[in-house]
């Protein structure tokens, strides 16, 4: 039974009408008073129907609802329905099944913000609630979310968000994946986000013209230092995004038409979650659908495409096409027969 806002309002007017003892409520009744509350809720008449009243009555009389001790009295063909319990309201009762559910879906959900700025009372809440409301039961796992809880650097996310918030200039050590030594940067960050279960921020430094991205987990150490901010005043990250995969966005990157030959047999896949927001189907082969991209391409849309091995082929443009086919050659490479695979037969 959905317990969305509407729900909510019916089960508190029937509430209502099942421990009033100075009048008989019908079944019509009932509808009449839910209607009349949905009204005065949303300003339109929604006429609910007989069954879903009854339907109402039925979940609040289970386990999943609130156990509800109600008296269908039969008074020649009709019956009216009133508390035996005078004294009671669903609004005396601890949480049903339902809303215990949802409580834990909501609190999980919530836990995936770990380390972020501003949620830091998600584990004191959940363990008060579960000490309180004994939300925890000896069940199975059934649902999991997508995320790296091994990830390095999420304890940046924090001061990174506050400096962006209140417009502060960071000196940052890092180090990326293709330097020996770390350097030190004084950055201007202007915007969080996550791809692919790794956090960036973007900014600029001191001497940059351009954004540029720093991965989280290769941030040594942040200190806010004071110097004057640079704002933004040229990015709009609502757009920003819209024409690349990833979050790498080569400057001066131009927009190109790309067209991918994608097999029959994993096209309903990609058709289902598109490579990118551009993507049309384009055409269709025997054994293959041809589709089209219009985007910047980047290192993230390249090991994408890769990621579907023999699936996809580059049909243009060219450079593309050519990049790829680069890629595909240095990873033969390192499948040719070396001393390890001869060494692997003879055993």
């Amino acid at each position: 039974m959905a317990t969305n806002k509407h729900a909510t309002i019916r089960y508190q007017t029937l509430d209502k009408c099942f421990r009033n003892p100075g009048r008989r409520y019908y079944l019509d009744d009932l509808i009449e008073a839910c209607n009349k509350s949905l009204h005065e809720f949303t300003g339109n008449d929604l006429g609910i129907k007989r069954r879903q009243i009854l339907e109402d009555i039925k979940f609040m009389e289970s386990p999943q609802g609130w156990n509800i001790p109600l008296d269908h009295c039969r008074e020649g063909h009709k019956v009216y329905y009133r508390y035996s319990d005078k004294s009671f309201s669903i609004n005396n009762q601890g949480l049903n099944e339902t809303e215990e559910n949802q409580l834990k879906e909501a609190l999980q959900t919530l836990s995936r913000f770990k380390g972020m700025p501003q949620f830091e009372w998600v584990a004191e809440i959940s363990a008060r609630l579960d000490s309180g409301l004994g939300l925890s039961h000896c069940e199975d796992k059934i649902i999991e979310f997508d995320q790296n809880n091994y990830l390095k650097g999420l304890e940046h996310i924090t001061p990174i968000y506050n400096s962006i918030l209140y417009k502060r200039a960071l000196k940052i050590e890092y180090k990326s994946f293709k330097q020996e030594d770390s350097q030190t940067i004084n950055f201007h960050p202007y915007f969080l986000k996550q791809y692919n279960n790794r956090w960036y921020v973007f900014g600029k430094n001191d001497t940059s013209l351009f954004i540029m991205n720093l991965a989280l987990d290769r941030i040594i150490s942040i200190n806010e230092i004071k110097k004057k901010f640079i704002p933004n005043e040229t990015i709009d990250f609502n757009e920003y995004f819209e024409d690349i995969v990833g979050v790498t966005l080569e400057n001066n990157g131009n927009i190109e038409h790309i067209v991918l030959r994608i097999s029959n047999t994993l096209y309903p896949y990609i058709q289902t979650k598109p490579l990118h927001g551009s993507q049309k189907l384009k055409g269709n082969e025997k054994a293959h659908t041809l589709i089209s991209l219009d985007l910047i391409p980047n290192y993230e849309l390249e090991s994408l495409i890769l990621s579907y091995g023999e699936g996809v082929e580059v049909i243009e443009p060219k450079f593309l096409r050519d990049r790829i086919k680069n890629r595909i050659k240095a990873i033969n490479k390192n499948y040719k027969i070396k001393s390890a695979d001869k060494l692997h037969s003879k055993v």
